[in-house]
Protein backbone atom coordinates (compact mmCIF):
# COMPACT_ATOMS: atom_id res chain seq x y z
CA UNK A 1 0.00 0.00 0.00
CA UNK A 2 0.82 3.31 -0.81
CA UNK A 3 1.12 5.59 2.38
CA UNK A 4 2.84 8.65 1.06
CA UNK A 5 -0.49 9.22 -0.71
CA UNK A 6 -2.42 11.15 1.83
CA UNK A 7 -3.68 14.88 0.49
CA UNK A 8 -7.12 15.33 1.30
CA UNK A 9 -7.67 11.65 2.81
CA UNK A 10 -8.64 11.26 6.79
CA UNK A 11 -5.78 9.15 8.93
CA UNK A 12 -6.55 8.48 12.41
CA UNK A 13 -3.63 8.64 15.07
CA UNK A 14 -4.36 6.29 18.06
CA UNK A 15 -2.23 7.80 21.28
CA UNK A 16 -1.97 11.53 22.10
CA UNK A 17 1.80 11.02 23.29
CA UNK A 18 4.56 12.57 21.48
CA UNK A 19 4.82 10.21 18.77
CA UNK A 20 1.08 10.24 18.15
CA UNK A 21 1.00 14.27 18.24
CA UNK A 22 4.14 14.11 16.29
CA UNK A 23 2.45 12.03 13.49
CA UNK A 24 -0.58 13.95 13.30
CA UNK A 25 1.23 17.35 12.96
CA UNK A 26 3.42 15.73 9.71
CA UNK A 27 -0.36 14.44 7.98
CA UNK A 28 -1.69 17.96 8.22
CA UNK A 29 1.66 19.45 6.86
CA UNK A 30 1.14 17.01 4.15
CA UNK A 31 -2.45 18.24 3.18
CA UNK A 32 -3.97 14.56 5.27
CA UNK A 33 -7.01 15.33 7.72
CA UNK A 34 -5.67 13.77 11.11
CA UNK A 35 -7.65 12.87 13.67
CA UNK A 36 -6.47 11.55 17.05
CA UNK A 37 -8.01 9.50 19.27
CA UNK A 38 -6.39 8.37 23.06
CA UNK A 39 -8.16 6.13 25.64
CA UNK A 40 -6.68 8.77 28.32
CA UNK A 41 -8.66 11.77 29.85
CA UNK A 42 -6.59 12.35 32.91
CA UNK A 43 -4.68 15.47 33.72
CA UNK A 44 -1.31 14.58 32.29
CA UNK A 45 -3.44 14.88 29.00
CA UNK A 46 -3.94 18.79 29.06
CA UNK A 47 -0.45 20.05 27.59
CA UNK A 48 -1.40 17.72 24.57
CA UNK A 49 -5.35 19.04 24.49
CA UNK A 50 -3.47 22.86 24.14
CA UNK A 51 -1.65 21.63 20.98
CA UNK A 52 -3.89 20.15 19.17
CA UNK A 53 -6.33 22.58 19.89
CA UNK A 54 -3.84 25.53 18.79
CA UNK A 55 -3.32 23.09 15.59
CA UNK A 56 -7.30 22.80 14.90
CA UNK A 57 -6.99 18.60 14.78
CA UNK A 58 -10.04 17.51 15.59
CA UNK A 59 -9.61 14.17 18.74
CA UNK A 60 -11.29 12.59 21.47
CA UNK A 61 -10.37 11.55 24.66
CA UNK A 62 -10.97 8.33 27.06
CA UNK A 63 -12.56 6.52 24.40
CA UNK A 64 -11.70 5.26 20.75
CA UNK A 65 -15.30 5.89 18.93
CA UNK A 66 -16.42 4.45 15.77
CA UNK A 67 -14.84 7.58 14.17
CA UNK A 68 -11.13 5.98 14.45
CA UNK A 69 -11.87 3.25 11.75
CA UNK A 70 -13.23 6.14 9.18
CA UNK A 71 -9.62 6.33 7.71
CA UNK A 72 -7.48 5.14 5.06
CA UNK A 73 -5.37 3.85 7.60
CA UNK A 74 -4.73 4.05 11.29
CA UNK A 75 -1.02 4.86 12.52
CA UNK A 76 -0.72 3.56 15.96
CA UNK A 77 1.61 4.96 18.48
CA UNK A 78 3.85 2.44 20.61
CA UNK A 79 1.65 2.09 23.76
CA UNK A 80 -1.07 0.84 22.40
CA UNK A 81 -0.57 -3.03 22.56
CA UNK A 82 -0.79 -4.85 19.52
CA UNK A 83 -3.77 -7.08 20.96
CA UNK A 84 -5.70 -4.27 22.09
CA UNK A 85 -9.76 -3.58 20.63
CA UNK A 86 -9.07 -0.82 19.19
CA UNK A 87 -6.63 -2.79 16.45
CA UNK A 88 -8.37 -6.30 16.21
CA UNK A 89 -11.78 -4.35 15.47
CA UNK A 90 -9.42 -2.23 12.64
CA UNK A 91 -8.52 -5.63 11.43
CA UNK A 92 -12.39 -6.88 11.04
CA UNK A 93 -13.16 -3.63 9.00
CA UNK A 94 -10.21 -4.03 6.59
CA UNK A 95 -8.76 -0.87 8.05
CA UNK A 96 -4.35 -0.90 7.78
CA UNK A 97 -2.95 -0.78 11.04
CA UNK A 98 1.04 1.01 10.80
CA UNK A 99 3.40 2.45 13.19
CA UNK A 100 4.28 5.93 13.30
CA UNK A 101 8.15 4.66 12.38
CA UNK A 102 6.55 3.66 9.42
CA UNK A 103 4.51 6.46 9.01
CA UNK A 104 7.18 8.67 9.35
CA UNK A 105 9.61 6.63 6.94
CA UNK A 106 7.43 6.67 4.18
CA UNK A 107 8.52 10.63 4.06
CA UNK A 108 12.15 10.31 4.51
CA UNK A 109 14.38 11.54 2.28
CA UNK A 110 17.69 10.99 4.18
CA UNK A 111 19.46 8.33 5.34
CA UNK A 112 18.45 6.46 8.35
CA UNK A 113 20.53 3.80 10.64
CA UNK A 114 17.96 2.23 12.88
CA UNK A 115 19.20 0.66 16.16
CA UNK A 116 17.06 -2.10 18.30
CA UNK A 117 17.66 -4.58 21.34
CA UNK A 118 16.67 -5.02 24.63
CA UNK A 119 19.30 -3.22 25.79
CA UNK A 120 22.23 -0.92 24.85
CA UNK A 121 19.34 1.06 22.59
CA UNK A 122 20.49 4.57 23.63
CA UNK A 123 23.70 4.35 24.54
CA UNK A 124 24.51 2.57 20.76
CA UNK A 125 21.88 5.45 19.38
CA UNK A 126 23.59 8.21 20.98
CA UNK A 127 27.07 6.89 19.67
CA UNK A 128 26.19 6.65 16.19
CA UNK A 129 25.05 10.15 15.89
CA UNK A 130 27.93 11.28 18.12
CA UNK A 131 30.51 9.56 15.40
CA UNK A 132 28.34 11.28 12.60
CA UNK A 133 28.54 15.24 13.86
CA UNK A 134 32.39 14.62 14.63
CA UNK A 135 32.46 13.35 10.75
CA UNK A 136 30.32 17.07 10.19
CA UNK A 137 27.40 15.05 8.86
CA UNK A 138 23.61 16.45 9.10
CA UNK A 139 22.68 13.88 11.94
CA UNK A 140 19.96 13.55 14.59
CA UNK A 141 19.07 11.25 17.03
CA UNK A 142 15.08 10.40 16.65
CA UNK A 143 12.77 7.74 17.49
CA UNK A 144 12.98 6.81 21.56
CA UNK A 145 15.52 9.46 22.10
CA UNK A 146 15.37 13.23 20.95
CA UNK A 147 12.37 14.00 18.77
CA UNK A 148 9.44 11.39 16.92
CA UNK A 149 10.82 10.32 13.78
CA UNK A 150 8.10 12.45 12.59
CA UNK A 151 8.91 15.60 13.97
CA UNK A 152 12.18 15.04 12.49
CA UNK A 153 11.09 14.81 9.03
CA UNK A 154 8.72 17.78 8.92
CA UNK A 155 11.80 19.72 7.40
CA UNK A 156 13.42 16.70 5.57
CA UNK A 157 16.28 16.70 3.20
CA UNK A 158 18.30 13.95 1.53
CA UNK A 159 21.66 15.17 3.35
CA UNK A 160 20.34 14.14 6.82
CA UNK A 161 21.00 11.60 8.78
CA UNK A 162 18.45 9.80 11.15
CA UNK A 163 20.08 7.74 13.75
CA UNK A 164 16.33 5.68 15.08
CA UNK A 165 15.87 4.43 18.24
CA UNK A 166 13.35 1.48 17.61
CA UNK A 167 11.75 -0.60 20.14
CA UNK A 168 9.95 -3.94 19.05
CA UNK A 169 6.54 -2.14 19.89
CA UNK A 170 7.44 -0.12 16.79
CA UNK A 171 8.80 -2.64 14.22
CA UNK A 172 5.15 -4.58 14.94
CA UNK A 173 3.40 -2.41 12.56
CA UNK A 174 5.77 -1.98 9.60
CA UNK A 175 5.14 -2.41 6.12
CA UNK A 176 7.88 -0.59 3.66
CA UNK A 177 10.13 0.41 6.50
CA UNK A 178 13.90 -0.14 4.83
CA UNK A 179 16.77 1.42 6.78
CA UNK A 180 20.19 1.64 5.02
CA UNK A 181 21.86 0.18 8.16
CA UNK A 182 20.14 -2.15 10.84
CA UNK A 183 21.52 -2.68 14.29
CA UNK A 184 20.03 -6.05 16.50
CA UNK A 185 22.73 -5.49 20.12
CA UNK A 186 20.69 -8.17 21.61
CA UNK A 187 17.60 -9.89 22.46
CA UNK A 188 16.99 -11.36 26.21
CA UNK A 189 14.02 -11.31 28.42
CA UNK A 190 11.49 -7.89 28.31
CA UNK A 191 7.61 -6.77 27.33
CA UNK A 192 6.86 -10.67 27.43
CA UNK A 193 3.97 -9.42 28.82
CA UNK A 194 3.15 -7.90 25.37
CA UNK A 195 4.55 -10.96 23.27
CA UNK A 196 2.14 -13.86 25.35
CA UNK A 197 5.45 -14.70 27.57
CA UNK A 198 7.05 -16.15 24.76
CA UNK A 199 10.14 -15.19 23.45
CA UNK A 200 10.43 -16.44 20.09
CA UNK A 201 7.09 -13.66 19.35
CA UNK A 202 9.50 -11.23 21.15
CA UNK A 203 12.77 -12.02 18.52
CA UNK A 204 10.28 -12.34 15.75
CA UNK A 205 9.30 -8.74 16.40
CA UNK A 206 13.19 -7.45 16.30
CA UNK A 207 13.57 -9.17 13.28
CA UNK A 208 11.31 -7.02 11.79
CA UNK A 209 14.09 -4.62 11.25
CA UNK A 210 15.80 -6.05 8.12
CA UNK A 211 12.20 -7.55 6.67
CA UNK A 212 12.92 -5.10 3.83
CA UNK A 213 16.45 -4.80 4.00
CA UNK A 214 18.28 -5.64 0.98
CA UNK A 215 21.99 -5.80 -0.64
CA UNK A 216 22.43 -2.17 -0.45
CA UNK A 217 21.78 -1.96 3.49
CA UNK A 218 24.13 -3.31 6.27
CA UNK A 219 22.89 -5.17 9.10
CA UNK A 220 24.92 -5.16 12.31
CA UNK A 221 24.12 -8.34 14.88
CA UNK A 222 25.26 -9.96 17.75
CA UNK A 223 27.51 -12.85 17.21
CA UNK A 224 27.07 -13.81 20.52
CA UNK A 225 23.82 -13.89 21.75
CA UNK A 226 22.08 -17.42 20.54
CA UNK A 227 18.50 -15.48 19.29
CA UNK A 228 20.62 -13.88 16.80
CA UNK A 229 22.61 -16.81 15.10
CA UNK A 230 22.13 -17.68 11.37
CA UNK A 231 19.34 -20.01 11.60
CA UNK A 232 17.14 -17.08 12.37
CA UNK A 233 18.63 -14.26 10.52
CA UNK A 234 17.67 -14.71 6.92
CA UNK A 235 18.77 -11.52 4.86
CA UNK A 236 19.92 -10.56 1.25
CA UNK A 237 21.52 -7.17 3.53
CA UNK A 238 25.29 -7.11 3.87
CA UNK A 239 25.88 -9.23 6.94
CA UNK A 240 27.82 -7.28 9.98
CA UNK A 241 29.13 -8.92 13.63
CA UNK A 242 30.46 -8.14 16.67
CA UNK A 243 31.45 -10.19 19.05
CA UNK A 244 33.07 -10.13 22.71
CA UNK A 245 33.61 -13.90 22.52
CA UNK A 246 35.21 -14.83 19.14
CA UNK A 247 36.76 -13.61 15.93
CA UNK A 248 34.46 -12.45 13.38
CA UNK A 249 35.70 -12.04 9.39
CA UNK A 250 33.14 -9.07 9.15
CA UNK A 251 32.99 -6.52 11.69
CA UNK A 252 34.19 -6.50 15.16
CA UNK A 253 35.83 -8.71 18.03
CA UNK A 254 38.44 -7.96 21.04
CA UNK A 255 42.20 -9.13 20.71
CA UNK A 256 44.35 -8.12 23.02
CA UNK A 257 42.78 -5.94 24.45
CA UNK A 258 41.46 -3.49 21.34
CA UNK A 259 38.86 -3.75 19.37
CA UNK A 260 39.38 -4.49 15.70
CA UNK A 261 37.09 -4.00 12.74
CA UNK A 262 37.53 -6.14 10.50
CA UNK A 263 36.32 -7.09 6.06
CA UNK A 264 36.72 -10.61 4.68
CA UNK A 265 39.26 -11.01 7.60
CA UNK A 266 41.48 -8.29 6.65
CA UNK A 267 41.74 -6.17 10.05
CA UNK A 268 41.15 -2.57 9.24
CA UNK A 269 41.96 -0.37 12.23
CA UNK A 270 41.84 -0.90 15.91
CA UNK A 271 40.75 0.87 18.65
CA UNK A 272 41.94 0.35 22.22
CA UNK A 273 39.35 -0.97 24.79
CA UNK A 274 41.01 1.45 28.15
CA UNK A 275 40.39 4.46 25.45
CA UNK A 276 36.65 4.51 25.99
CA UNK A 277 34.62 6.90 28.78
CA UNK A 278 31.84 3.96 28.61
CA UNK A 279 32.78 1.51 30.75
CA UNK A 280 31.59 -2.19 31.00
CA UNK A 281 32.03 -4.33 28.68
CA UNK A 282 28.48 -4.28 27.38
CA UNK A 283 29.32 -0.84 25.97
CA UNK A 284 32.29 -2.31 24.68
CA UNK A 285 30.03 -4.26 22.81
CA UNK A 286 27.59 -0.96 21.85
CA UNK A 287 30.62 0.82 20.63
CA UNK A 288 31.51 -2.05 18.30
CA UNK A 289 27.91 -2.13 16.41
CA UNK A 290 28.10 1.79 16.39
CA UNK A 291 30.84 1.97 14.51
CA UNK A 292 30.26 -1.23 12.27
CA UNK A 293 26.70 0.66 11.49
CA UNK A 294 28.86 3.86 10.49
CA UNK A 295 31.18 2.49 8.12
CA UNK A 296 29.37 2.77 5.07
CA UNK A 297 29.35 6.45 5.49
CA UNK A 298 32.38 7.38 7.38
CA UNK A 299 35.72 5.79 6.65
CA UNK A 300 37.82 8.00 8.42
CA UNK A 301 39.33 5.50 11.00
CA UNK A 302 41.33 8.32 12.87
CA UNK A 303 38.08 10.50 13.13
CA UNK A 304 35.79 7.44 14.61
CA UNK A 305 38.83 6.97 17.07
CA UNK A 306 38.63 10.69 18.01
CA UNK A 307 34.92 10.40 18.36
CA UNK A 308 35.21 6.96 20.35
CA UNK A 309 37.57 9.02 22.44
CA UNK A 310 35.17 11.63 23.25
CA UNK A 311 31.71 10.35 23.73
CA UNK A 312 30.45 10.55 27.63
CA UNK A 313 27.73 8.52 27.40
CA UNK A 314 23.95 9.01 27.76
CA UNK A 315 21.80 10.27 30.76
CA UNK A 316 20.06 8.21 33.18
CA UNK A 317 22.13 4.93 32.44
CA UNK A 318 24.87 4.49 35.05
CA UNK A 319 25.34 8.38 35.61
CA UNK A 320 27.28 9.21 38.10
CA UNK A 321 23.82 11.94 39.81
CA UNK A 322 26.99 12.58 42.82
CA UNK A 323 29.43 11.55 45.64
CA UNK A 324 27.64 12.30 49.34
CA UNK A 325 30.12 11.84 52.66
CA UNK A 326 32.29 8.97 49.99
CA UNK A 327 28.78 7.30 49.04
CA UNK A 328 27.97 7.40 45.07
CA UNK A 329 24.94 7.66 43.76
CA UNK A 330 24.09 6.15 40.61
CA UNK A 331 21.01 6.86 37.98
CA UNK A 332 20.04 3.96 36.07
CA UNK A 333 16.58 4.89 35.47
CA UNK A 334 16.88 3.60 32.11
CA UNK A 335 16.71 0.39 32.95
CA UNK A 336 13.65 -1.41 33.02
CA UNK A 337 14.78 -4.73 32.62
CA UNK A 338 15.99 -7.50 34.37
CA UNK A 339 19.34 -7.66 31.89
CA UNK A 340 20.03 -4.19 32.75
CA UNK A 341 20.15 -4.62 36.31
CA UNK A 342 22.50 -7.35 35.55
CA UNK A 343 24.70 -4.74 33.49
CA UNK A 344 24.54 -2.29 36.66
CA UNK A 345 25.09 -4.90 39.02
CA UNK A 346 28.64 -6.09 37.27
CA UNK A 347 29.85 -2.48 36.87
CA UNK A 348 30.50 -2.03 40.09
CA UNK A 349 32.99 -3.73 42.92
CA UNK A 350 31.69 -2.27 45.84
CA UNK A 351 29.10 -2.75 48.34
CA UNK A 352 25.44 -1.91 46.84
CA UNK A 353 22.03 -0.40 47.91
CA UNK A 354 19.99 -1.43 44.95
CA UNK A 355 16.49 0.69 44.54
CA UNK A 356 13.95 -1.75 42.46
CA UNK A 357 10.46 -1.77 41.69
CA UNK A 358 7.83 0.21 39.25
CA UNK A 359 5.70 -1.50 36.66
CA UNK A 360 6.69 -5.43 36.09
CA UNK A 361 6.29 -6.23 33.01
CA UNK A 362 7.17 -10.23 33.81
CA UNK A 363 10.64 -9.96 35.56
CA UNK A 364 12.42 -13.15 36.22
CA UNK A 365 14.34 -11.75 39.06
CA UNK A 366 16.75 -15.41 38.98
CA UNK A 367 19.03 -13.51 36.56
CA UNK A 368 20.25 -11.86 39.02
CA UNK A 369 20.13 -13.87 41.83
CA UNK A 370 23.27 -14.53 42.24
CA UNK A 371 24.66 -10.76 41.68
CA UNK A 372 22.46 -10.02 44.43
CA UNK A 373 23.52 -12.20 46.75
CA UNK A 374 27.00 -11.22 46.36
CA UNK A 375 27.54 -7.76 45.84
CA UNK A 376 24.16 -5.96 47.54
CA UNK A 377 23.77 -5.26 50.44
CA UNK A 378 20.40 -4.20 50.98
CA UNK A 379 17.39 -3.33 48.23
CA UNK A 380 14.82 -0.56 48.52
CA UNK A 381 11.30 -1.87 46.72
CA UNK A 382 9.08 1.03 45.26
CA UNK A 383 6.17 1.13 42.93
CA UNK A 384 3.72 -1.63 41.82
CA UNK A 385 5.62 -4.38 42.21
CA UNK A 386 7.14 -3.74 45.59
CA UNK A 387 5.68 -6.58 47.14
CA UNK A 388 6.36 -8.70 44.11
CA UNK A 389 10.24 -7.87 44.89
CA UNK A 390 10.11 -8.27 48.33
CA UNK A 391 8.80 -11.36 47.86
CA UNK A 392 11.56 -12.88 46.25
CA UNK A 393 14.74 -11.04 47.31
CA UNK A 394 14.04 -10.49 51.67
CA UNK A 395 14.86 -14.23 52.16
CA UNK A 396 18.58 -13.31 50.24
CA UNK A 397 18.90 -9.97 51.65
CA UNK A 398 17.77 -7.20 53.45
CA UNK A 399 14.75 -5.59 51.81
CA UNK A 400 12.40 -2.56 52.70
CA UNK A 401 9.86 -1.34 51.06
CA UNK A 402 9.45 2.44 50.60
CA UNK A 403 6.23 4.67 49.88
CA UNK A 404 8.74 6.58 47.09
CA UNK A 405 11.82 7.61 46.03
CA UNK A 406 12.10 11.00 48.66
CA UNK A 407 11.58 7.84 51.60
CA UNK A 408 13.64 6.09 49.97
CA UNK A 409 16.73 8.22 49.77
CA UNK A 410 16.39 9.85 53.16
CA UNK A 411 16.93 5.68 54.59
CA UNK A 412 20.06 5.30 51.83
CA UNK A 413 21.12 8.74 53.10
CA UNK A 414 21.67 7.25 57.13
CA UNK A 415 22.55 3.90 56.56
CA UNK A 416 24.44 4.23 53.45
CA UNK A 417 28.66 3.95 54.40
CA UNK A 418 31.51 5.75 52.76
CA UNK A 419 32.70 3.43 49.43
CA UNK A 420 29.43 2.48 48.97
CA UNK A 421 26.50 2.50 46.02
CA UNK A 422 23.19 4.03 45.96
CA UNK A 423 22.36 2.25 42.77
CA UNK A 424 19.03 3.49 41.31
CA UNK A 425 18.56 0.54 38.36
CA UNK A 426 14.61 -0.24 38.75
CA UNK A 427 14.02 -3.37 36.68
CA UNK A 428 10.95 -2.17 35.49
CA UNK A 429 8.51 0.54 33.35
CA UNK A 430 8.41 3.87 34.89
CA UNK A 431 4.60 4.59 33.94
CA UNK A 432 3.22 3.30 37.32
CA UNK A 433 4.45 6.44 38.98
CA UNK A 434 6.01 8.61 36.40
CA UNK A 435 5.40 10.03 33.00
CA UNK A 436 8.92 8.08 31.49
CA UNK A 437 12.17 6.50 32.63
CA UNK A 438 13.29 10.36 31.69
CA UNK A 439 10.77 11.94 34.16
CA UNK A 440 11.95 8.79 37.17
CA UNK A 441 15.22 9.79 36.59
CA UNK A 442 15.50 13.33 37.08
CA UNK A 443 12.45 12.74 40.40
CA UNK A 444 15.67 10.60 41.61
CA UNK A 445 18.09 13.16 41.17
CA UNK A 446 16.51 16.09 42.35
CA UNK A 447 15.73 13.98 45.58
CA UNK A 448 19.99 13.42 45.56
CA UNK A 449 20.40 17.19 45.46
CA UNK A 450 17.69 18.03 47.84
CA UNK A 451 19.47 15.46 50.22
CA UNK A 452 22.48 17.04 49.43
CA UNK A 453 21.76 20.54 50.69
Amino acid sequence: MNFSDINGKNITVLGAERSGIAAAKLILKLGGIPFVSDISADDKMSSRIAELTALDIEFELGNHSERVYNAEYIVVSPGIPSDAYVLARAAELGVPVISEVEFAFNFCKGKVIAITGTNGKTTTTSLVQHILKTAGLNSFAVGNIGNAFSESVLDDSSDKYFVLEVSSFQLDHIVNFKPDSAVILNITPDHLNRYNNDMKIYAASKYGIFKNMDENGTLVINADDNLLVDDYIHTTANLQKFSLKEKVLNGAFIKDKNIVFAAEGKELFFFPVEQLLISGMHNVANAMAAVISVLPFVNDYALISRALRSFPGVEHRLELVKTINGVKYVNDSKATNVDSVFVALQSFDTPILLILGGKDKGNDYSVIHDLVQNKVIKIFAIGESAEKVFKYFHKIVKTEIKRDLAEVLESANSEARKGEVVLFSPACASFDMFDNYEHRGKVFKQEIERIAK
